[in-house]
């Protein structure tokens, strides 16, 4: 039987190998769960785990924040004393975090087939760490797992062998009908905020490149409150500590801006399922407004999700703030009908059935 190691680091990965996690229980598969704690501790993700109902990880790092290097030789050390010790056969990575190449790089110097979940992804701006870690964890897997024939076309552009490729879907689909699933057993979040469905924009943004940069932290903040005036319906920011500090930091306003703490994952799904537009920086926000019709814009110059944009579910509008009113006005006035690029909420069993026919 195969032997699986589902390495973990950050709290989107938790979300997207959910249903990995999920099926390897359903098929009685045998596998474990390493968790780096490159976010957060692993104390506070006890809590997530538990949300999801999730098992919990078998070996916790615990290696914090840090410098880039830093940070990678932490999780690099870590992981690979757990793989001499538990000798998988698979080890499973997803997107492309520190975590990511680091857990690549310890398999792969201990011959140890990687699979990288969300492969093939790419923004082609190497100035972001991000891009840095999915080429190279691309470039050393033995599985590539991509969510696209878009994505499946980067690899193949990169010299990648096509017998190394699987279009499986995105595990963000099969998570976001299991985990919107379980959010509406256990709350009701805009009762909570006393907001209506398609009646309130969502906002998230928390990428250095736009928070830690006053023009373009302010250029965000201006759109907002010009088009919560202008369509005249809250504007709801759950608003990231990183941000926060910033907006005081550069003096600010947040006139006519809902600012609330941050929200649970699956509190988080609802507002996103029922937002009428969102506005982010998040490429995971990107792609679950995309799978639940919920317009986005997305105050970047650039997304390693352009299958989103081709859909018409999302458009890029960089951090003007009229050009962002510009590309909210367009988003409004568009019919949330456009075909899911990301698959049909099987990517997990395809991606299982894949390691296990090994």
């Amino acid at each position: 039987m195969v032997k699986i190691c589902i390495i973990l680091g950050t709290r989107p990965e938790i979300i997207k190998m959910s249903p990995i996690i999920r099926a390897c229980n359903a098929q009685k598969i045998d596998y474990f769960i390493l968790h780096t704690g490159q976010h957060y501790s692993y104390e506070m993700d006890l809590q997530f785990f538990e949300e999801l109902e999730l098992p919990q990880a078998k070996y916790n790092l615990d290696v914090g924040s840090g410098s880039q290097a830093v940070q990678t030789a932490k999780i690099l050390t870590g992981i690979e004393a757990v793989l001499l010790k538990e000798k998988p056969k698979v080890v499973l990575v997803q997107g492309d975090t520190n975590t990511v190449m680091a857990g690549a790089l310890a398999a792969s110097k201990l011959h140890i087939k990687i699979g990288h979940v969300e492969a093939g992804l790419r923004s082609y701006d190497r100035s972001m760490p991000e891009e840095i870690n999915r080429i190279i964890a691309d470039h050393i897997s033995d599985y590539l797992y991509v969510p696209t024939e878009f994505s499946h076309k980067n690899l193949l552009s990169e010299g990648i062998s096509e017998s190394k490729i699987f279009v499986t879907g995105n595990t963000v689909v099969d998570a976001v009908f299991q985990n919107l699933e379980l959010s509406k057993k256990r709350m009701n979040v805009l009762d909570e905020l006393g907001i209506h469905p398609k009646k309130y924009f969502l906002v998230t943004a928390h990428r250095a490149e736009n928070v830690d940069v006053r023009a373009r932290l302010s250029g965000i903040l201006d759109s907002l409150k010009i088009i919560g005036t202008k369509y005249n319906i809250p504007v709801i920011f759950p608003m990231h500590p990183r941000t926060a500090k910033m907006v005081d930091a550069f003096g600010l306003s947040l006139d006519g801006i809902i600012v609330t703490k941050p929200f649970g994952y699956l509190e988080f799904l609802q507002l996103e399922e029922n937002a009428r537009l969102i506005l982010t920086d998040s490429g995971g926000l990107q792609e679950e407004g995309c799978i639940l019709g919920t317009p986005c814009v997305t105050v970047r110059d650039n997304t390693e999700r352009p299958e989103t944009v081709d859909a018409g579910a999302n458009v890029l509008a960089g951090t003007n703030a009229s050009v962002i009113v510009q590309q909210v006005e367009r988003m409004m006035n568009i019919r949330a009908s456009w075909p899911n690029p990301f698959g049909n909420g099987k990517a997990a069993e395809k991606i299982l059935q894949q390691v296990c026919s090994k």
